[in-house]
């Protein structure tokens, strides 16, 4: 057997309506939202009484989602530190090529986005940032230039 693809990246949010709407400014389509609870959630997260609300956004182009997640129950436990550092062990960042990293970024920061660092650019090729979005998950950015 071999790997066919990757089907999406979860985030769990503590304001899922927020966080659809950062993501949409991104450019991101809502696919669909739903509510899971059952045996098969509990199962599959290996938690007991899970009831959750997701919505899963996906690219223009199609090939990559975010499923953004609302626990109810259990209650969703607190990250510490709140905002992590860049080198945290575990999940790092979400990356997103967009066309002008600058209107963008001004475009996020009225969903609450925070630049971490400065928009920095690599040789003639890409302009890059990385932001603080929706439950302190880090989004970069970057702009193909070369």
């Amino acid at each position: 057997m071999t790997l066919q693809r990757m089907d999406n990246v979860a985030i769990v949010v503590d304001d899922l309506d927020a966080a659809v709407a950062f993501f949409t400014e991104l450019g991101m389509e809502l696919e669909g939202r739903a509510q899971i609870e059952g045996l098969y959630a509990d199962r599959t997260v290996g938690l007991d009484g899970v009831r959750s609300s997701i919505a899963m956004m996906r690219t223009p182009d199609g090939h990559s989602k975010l499923e953004l997640t609302k626990f109810h129950a259990p209650a969703p436990s607190e990250a510490e530190p709140r905002n992590p550092p860049p080198n945290t062990l575990g999940l790092h960042r979400v990356m997103f090529a967009v066309d002008d990293i600058d209107d963008t970024i001004a475009r996020l920061r009225a969903h609450g986005a925070e630049l971490l660092g400065e928009v920095a650019q690599y040789e003639n090729v890409f302009r890059l940032c990385n932001l603080r979005g929706p439950a302190g998950i880090i989004v970069a950015l970057a702009e193909q230039i070369g």
